[in-house]
């Protein structure tokens, strides 16, 4: 079935420089958006022909952003095609932005463009001349929000219901290896008995049905596995509510290749059913 423009949706991403327009296409990039940011004027007809002509499900979530100078001309455009375009304005108090921009030593885009002769100028030329634009755009200021309220934030207005905003890496390790440096929950399972020892498995990994089933037949290890299923079942929706988007969950053994292996696949096909899974059995070179 051919997509129309009415289910492609583009979050146009404007307000004060300095008050977090980069953060917040990086978090709709996380929820699945793709983002096209800074667009110069001159490639605005061939950027959104792109987006509004193009079939592939890539166009159905686009966040977009350009110079403040130019983002009344960007909604205008848009506003005549049949996508549903939500404009997004980013605020923050002038104290704020003057003090975020004096902590990076970033220069102020208006004085770039010579448009005004200090930060402080900058800045109140920049608020004034976008006051328009602020009072049709749904407004969150980010004076005292962190990172993970404005995910919440922006979760919330404008999460894309047809896919997953949490994913989650299961990685299998050996310990002699070492612990893999990204995880963010590591869990021992080398009390299993190891079909490394059985000379007709000893050459095969967790991927072979005869090591899964050496494995999984012992009764401590398939009690292990429910628990550990109950306790990311509960662990995951808490990661959620905290604003994290990925989480990394490492299953070690001796060497990486049995024990590991069959764990980290039985979790992957359990927990896929709800949430978006990657799996990479490191000492497999996988």
């Amino acid at each position: 079935m051919k997509h129309t423009n009415k289910r492609k949706r583009i979050v146009v991403v404007s307000g004060y420089s300095g008050a977090g327009k980069t953060v917040a296409m990086g978090i709709l990039e996380d929820m699945g958006y793709t983002v096209m940011d800074q667009i110069p004027f001159e490639l605005f007809e061939e950027v959104l022909k792109l987006i509004l002509s193009n079939d592939d499900p890539r166009f159905d979530f686009v966040a977009i952003s350009t110079e403040s100078l130019y983002m009344k001309k960007l909604i205008q455009r848009l506003s005549n095609s049949e996508a549903d375009v939500r404009v997004l304005f980013l605020e923050a108090d002038e104290d704020v932005l003057l003090a975020r921009y004096k902590a990076t030593r970033r220069t102020h885009p208006f004085l770039l463009r010579n448009l005004a002769s200090s930060l402080i100028e900058a800045i109140s030329v920049e608020i004034e001349m976008l006051s328009p634009l602020k009072e049709q755009s749904t407004c969150i200021n980010t004076t005292q929000l962190s990172n993970q309220d404005l995910t919440q934030r922006l979760q919330s207005l404008y999460g894309v219901d047809a896919m997953p905003t949490f994913s989650i890496s299961f990685v299998s390790f050996g310990f002699k290896h070492g612990i893999p440096k990204d995880a963010d929950c590591v869990f021992d399972v080398r009390f299993i008995k190891n079909p490394y020892w059985v000379e007709t498995l000893r050459p095969l990994s967790g991927k072979d049905q005869a090591v899964v089933d050496y494995v999984m037949s012992q009764e401590h290890a398939q009690h292990y596995f429910n628990e550990l299923s109950h306790f990311l079942s509960f662990s995951f929706p808490l990661y959620i509510q905290e604003g994290k988007n990925h989480v990394t969950v490492a299953i070690g053994c001796t060497g990486g290749r049995h024990r590991s292996v069959t764990l980290v696949n039985a979790l992957a096909r359990t927990f896929s059913k709800q949430y978006k899974v990657y799996t990479k059995h490191r000492d497999l070179g996988e």
